[in-house]
C-alpha cells in the first residue's frame, strides 16, 4: 500500500469527516460521568453518529487474524492501553478513560480522533493520573508541531519520545499512528518514537493520525483474551490522545478540531492549528 496524497476535494472530504468525528466527542463529553457504563457511552455515540449521517468505522471491523470488533467506539479505562471494548461496568470517580472515535461519511472519508477523560473531574484523580493525561496530551502536540513538508516521520516520533521519557513516562511501541483517507488505515505508519531524519519525508496532501500511547510504568503490554483489549503488563496507568493532521504547503492543519476540542498547550501557536 502506498501513501495517498489528497487533492483539494479530498482535503475537503477529510475536513468534514474529521470535524464530525470530533463532534462525537464533544457530544459525549458532558455524558461521561461516574456511574455511566462504557456500553451506554457506546450506545449514545451510535445514535449520535446516525443523526449526523456518519457510521462507525470500528463496529464489525475485522483485520486478518482478529475477531470482528463489537463496539462503535474504543473505550480504554485505566491500565487499558487501547482497543478497550465497551462493557457494563460503571465508571467510578478517579478512573481515566480514553474514548476513540472513527467515523465514515457518506462520501467514504474517515475521521479519527480520541480524548482522555478524568472521571469525576481532575480533583477525583490521582496526581499521577492527572500528570499522565497532561503529559500525553502535550506529547501528541509536540509531534504535531513538527509537521511540515520536508521533515521526516522520525522527527515526529523523536519529539514525542523525548518529551514523554523526559517526564518519566514510557512510550508504547507496538501501536502507532497511520495514514487515513478513504481507508481506515493507510500508509505511512507514524511511530511515536524514533530518530530524527529517518523514515518517510512529509509532503503536502498527506493525512495521518498522531496518537501516542504513554504508560506511567514500563512500556510493555499484553493482549487480553478477547482478541482486542491491550493492557499494560505491569498494570500501570496508560493514556492516549489522537488527532488527524494534514500536511499543508507551509506546515500543518489539525483536521479533528471542533467547538468542544480541548485548548492546545501554550507552546502551540493558535494560527497553526486552524484552517487557513
Amino acid at each position: 500500500m502506498s501513501i495517498t496524497y489528497k487533492d483539494d476535494a479530498g482535503i475537503e472530504g477529510m475536513r468534514l469527516a474529521c470535524r464530525l468525528a470530533s463532534e462525537v466527542l464533544d457530544y459525549l463529553t458532558p455524558l461521561i460521568q461516574p456511574g455511566v457504563t462504557t456500553l451506554e457511552i457506546d450506545r449514545l455515540a451510535a445514535v449520535y453518529m446516525q443523526e449526523q449521517g456518519t457510521v462507525s468505522a470500528t463496529i464489525g471491523y475485522q483485520p486478518s487474524g482478529y475477531p470482528p470488533y463489537p463496539g462503535h467506539l474504543c473505550t480504554s479505562v485505566n491500565q487499558v492501553v487501547c482497543h478497550g471494548i465497551p462493557n457494563e461496568k460503571p465508571l467510578k470517580k478517579g478512573d481515566i478513560l480514553n474514548v476513540d472515535v472513527t467515523v465514515i461519511t457518506p462520501d467514504g472519508w474517515y475521521g479519527d480522533n480520541s480524548r482522555m477523560y478524568m472521571i469525576g473531574g481532575e480533583a477525583a484523580c490521582s496526581v499521577q493520573a492527572r500528570r499522565l493525561c497532561q503529559v500525553t496530551y502535550e506529547a501528541m502536540w509536540k509531534g504535531i508541531v513538527m509537521v511540515r513538508p520536508g521533515i521526516r516521520l522520525g522527527d515526529i516520533g523523536h519529539a514525542i519520545q523525548t518529551y514523554a521519557e523526559g517526564n518519566g513516562f514510557t512510550v508504547v511501541r507496538e501501536f502507532c499512528g497511520h495514514g487515513i483517507g478513504q481507508k481506515f488505515h493507510e500508509e505511512p505508519q507514524v511511530l511515536h518514537y524514533g530518530r530524527p531524519g529517518t523514515l518517510e519525508e512529509l509532503k503536502p496532501g498527506m493525512t495521518f493520525t498522531i496518537e501516542p500511547m504513554i504508560n506511567a510504568g514500563k512500556r510493555d503490554i499484553k493482549e487480553m483474551g478477547d482478541g482486542w483489549t491491550i493492557v499494560t503488563k505491569d498494570r500501570s496507568l496508560s493514556a492516549q490522545w489522537e488527532h488527524t493532521v494534514l500536511v499543508t504547503p507551509t506546515g500543518y492543519e489539525v483536521l479533528t478540531l471542533s467547538a468542544g476540542s480541548p485548548t492546545p498547550p501554550a507552546f502551540v501557536t493558535a494560527s497553526a492549528t486552524v484552517p487557513a
